[in-house]
């Protein structure tokens, strides 16, 4: 069985409608995506364990929960990096960690120029973060790295996503959930989803030729 979820509440629909749209700025760009990210916190921690701690409200003792383990959320750099803060925002108890892969046209292959996690990350959940799952190469490049280090579950929470990246990442890690907003047509000759919302690391941080 697939392992996908695709959200289609309203409020998240209207913000990736601005999101793709031609004419919007990089500035606005940044915080859409900031809120979609924060929005999508919610879906991707609803299995996270709880735990009962008794705590002092002002008026009498009771018995609250309190999240169990904090999960740790990875950025495949450089465009997951425009949904760190919207995701450590509304978990402020998790850490955060990097990976920077990227695919190469002229090898055919991915190739990494960064990697940092934080420490003790054995049997940890991952949220692993990446508004794009187009090819499927980046991230299942990410998480062959990931599960090098013994990680708990993974969940890769996406905008946009295609059926053959889906399919790909489901072929070799059956294992990881994907949450998105929207799975997209196809992908064109160069590997970019359509009708997606072009490049998300140029838009996000005004690169664009």
């Amino acid at each position: 069985m697939e392992k996908l979820t695709i959200i289609s509440h309203p409020v998240l629909q209207h913000k990736l409608t601005l999101l793709r749209k031609k004419e919007t700025k990089s500035c606005e760009f940044r915080r859409l995506l900031n809120e979609i990210s924060g929005l999508l916190a919610y879906e991707s921690t609803k299995e996270l364990a709880l735990i009962d701690v008794d705590i002092q409200t002002p008026l009498e003792s009771m018995q609250g929960q309190e999240v169990k383990q904090a999960p740790i959320i990875v950025s495949i750099m450089r465009a997951g990096n425009g949904m760190l803060d919207g995701l450590l925002n509304m978990l402020p108890f998790a850490s955060a960690g990097h990976i920077g892969i990227y695919r190469d046209k002229f090898i055919q292959n991915t190739v990494e120029y960064y990697f940092r996690l934080p420490k003790e990350v054995a049997g940890k959940e991952i949220i692993l973060a990446d508004p794009l799952l187009a090819t499927g190469d980046t991230a299942l490049a990410c998480i062959d790295r990931l599960k090098q280090y013994n990680v708990g579950k993974i969940t890769m929470i996406c905008i946009l996503v295609s059926q053959q990246g889906v399919d790909k990442l489901h072929h070799f890690h059956p294992d990881v959930n994907i949450i998105a907003i929207g799975k997209e047509r196809e992908l064109n000759e160069d590997g970019h989803l359509l009708p997606g919302l072009g490049d998300a690391g140029d838009r996000l941080y005004k690169t664009i030729d």
